[in-house]
């Protein structure tokens, strides 16, 4: 069904712009749901023309294969403003030109104003919105925000106290991508579509819960703002932790933002505070040194473009979270994430406990009392998307000896070509005006409190950096983790790489 709305797009001549969202809008635009009666205001700094604007537009969908006529008639609705947020006679320039397409496109009114920008000026730019009279009175306000929101509790409370005062909370759409990924939205399908699953989720038969979110590369051009995030704020507080709330949720009534906000925030509060002995036990951090992989080398953190000599920003985390509720209590939840790791990976481990004997280890004395394989759910989040269940068979011959059997599901190539990306289904949400799977405050500000006693502690410790070598799975203390409880990460490619003989 084709949506009427004005996005306004601060920060349009971005990177995020280009890479993300002209590409996404176009893919909405080829299955209609936006038509005629849409446009787009880019606005930025640079002195663009219109035409220069709609050439870059054009040129962001190349990929796409649209014909010519699709990219023309597409690139027509949008439209330039060089702005500057902190000049009050640009924004009426803006309300003029927000007024004209109104009226132009019929668009009653309904505008989406995206935010692609520092932080540091959404607070001037919702302000502005407000004095110079841009939001409309006859349709709908909606604001998209992109990370980070803030860089601890205080400056994110502050911001959103900022956007608050102009924006209602259920006109605030505050992006984190990995919400609009398949197989992310594919948990709550798993768990409750499945008596299988849902039945033996809680601690009575899961062991542990291992979320492993890992990256091939380095930093490449993000040195910069590397320094100032590394992994803890920029992958923990807001992916990371959306993933154990989505895992650990009870059964919503319904399945609507209301309800799956209200479960999704009743676990980031269930979620154990560590004190700073306790953050130190439970989790550790590491940063990437040199390493080769296939022949190529790769240079350390501190070596990256924008990086200081001596940094002390981690490249990599890993955790053990602990949720004090009465269908979690005793499970780890288990969580790592890191670049210029072995392989880029997404995906999540539900190992169940084991049954309480093994009873075919009567013909194998040298096998008394070894234990069977664990039972694993496997969610494939990304390269590939699937799932896998590795259950325990019975190998052919004689006797009762097992093996490890694998069901395993994973999406083809085409159908993974061919599905929605993340933008494109999250800017589609907030046309509809669907908050599902964006971000609420009360979730951003327990995910903040939670890491905030994380860095606090670090920062008052010196850790021995670097200390995993690039193309590896992490620093050894990573492993040790796992190993100090009896457990270890079900997921590890660089064994997998040393039986090839391609890691050094």
């Amino acid at each position: 069904m084709e949506q009427a709305a004005l996005f306004t797009i601060f920060g349009g001549t971005g990177d995020l712009a280009q890479r993300k969202l002209y590409p996404s809008l176009f893919r909405l635009y080829k299955k209609g749901n936006l038509a005629d009666h849409f446009a787009v205001i880019g606005t930025a700094r640079r002195p663009w023309s219109d035409e220069h604007y709609r050439e870059i537009v054009r040129e962001t969908i190349k990929d796409l294969a649209p014909t010519d006529k699709e990219a023309q008639e597409f690139s027509e609705h949008f439209y330039y403003l060089s702005h500057n947020v902190n000049d009050t006679a640009h924004y009426d320039q803006l309300k003029d030109l927000a007024d004209q397409l109104d009226e132009k496109y019929e668009l009653q009114g309904n505008r989406i104003y995206y935010l692609a920008m520092a932080p540091q000026f959404f607070g001037t730019i919702v302000n502005h919105l407000k004095s110079q009279a841009i939001l409309t009175t006859t349709g709908y306000n909606r604001l998209v925000i992109e990370k980070p929101f803030g860089f601890d509790y205080d400056s994110a409370n502050e911001l959103n106290n900022q956007i608050r005062n102009v924006f209602p909370e259920q006109d605030i759409f505050r992006i984190d991508h990995y919400l609009g990924k398949e197989m992310i939205q594919n948990i709550s399908v798993i768990r409750f579509a499945n008596n299988i699953f849902e039945s033996l989720w809680n601690n009575r038969y899961i062991e542990n819960v291992q979320i492993t979110f890992s990256e091939a590369l380095g930093v490449e051009d993000r040195g910069g703002y590397y320094e100032h995030s590394g992994a803890l704020k920029d992958m923990v507080q807001n992916h990371i932790l959306q993933v154990v709330a989505l895992l650990a949720m009870e059964v919503p009534t319904s399945f609507s933002n209301k309800s799956i906000r209200e479960e999704k925030v009743k676990v980031l509060q269930a979620i154990r505070r560590y004190d700073s002995e306790e953050v130190l036990q439970n989790f550790v951090r590491g940063q990437y040194g040199k390493g080769m992989i296939d022949g190529k080398e790769y240079i350390a953190y501190p070596d990256e473009p924008n990086v200081a000599e001596n940094s002390l920003m981690e490249t990599f985390v890993a955790g053990k979270f602990l949720i004090d509720n009465f269908r979690w209590s005793g499970v780890p939840f288990y969580v790592r994430t890191g670049k210029r790791m072995t392989e880029k990976g997404t995906r999540i481990n539900v190992v169940f406990k084991q049954v309480p004997i093994n009873v075919f280890n009567f013909e194998q004395e040298e096998a008394e009392g070894e234990e069977l394989p664990q039972n694993i759910l496997t969610i494939y989040i990304q390269p590939t998307e699937g799932f896998s269940l590795t259950l325990n068979g019975k190998k052919i011959g004689q006797g009762f000896n097992t093996e490890p059997v694998k069901l395993d599901f994973r999406q083809s190539a085409e159908v993974t070509e061919n599905s929605p990306e993340a933008y494109e289904k999250l800017l589609l949400d907030a046309l509809h005006g669907d908050g599902t799977n964006f971000s609420h405050w009360d979730e951003v500000a327990n995910s903040w409190e939670i890491v905030d006693r994380i860095r606090n502690t670090w920062d008052q410790t010196t850790p021995g950096f670097p200390n995993y070598a690039a193309g590896t799975m992490g620093p050894q203390c990573a492993f040790d983790l796992l190993a100090k409880n009896g457990h270890e990460w079900a997921w590890q490619p660089d064994q997998w790489y040393r039986e090839r003989g391609k890691l050094k």
